[in-house]
């Protein structure tokens, strides 16, 4: 699927990734391929992708997860929508 994090700033990673979990206002959950269609406010909490690549420029604004294909990145708030295998997070 195709991710896209952005924050006020800058796009912070457009690509691909396997999986993306996020933290949302009812607990974390996760996104996968042809997820069903969704937006959700995201609370404070860590967004982790797994299957992403990552650009030298991007790799400033993640930290390596507990995995070895995942990366993670702190939001304060934010929104997240799925649609046609497409995810954008709007991350402060």
């Amino acid at each position: 699927m195709h991710l896209e994090i952005v924050s006020p700033e800058a796009t912070l990673y457009s690509g691909e990734a396997t999986s993306v979990t996020v933290p949302g206002t009812d607990g974390a959950f996760q996104l996968l391929d042809n997820h069903a269609a969704i937006v959700s406010l995201l609370e404070e909490g860590i967004v982790r992708v797994k299957g992403a690549k990552l650009s030298d420029k991007a790799r400033k604004h993640f930290s390596a997860g507990k995995e070895a294909d995942e990366i993670t990145l702190a939001i304060k708030s934010g929104t997240v929508e799925m649609k046609d295998n497409k995810v954008i997070v709007l991350a402060d």
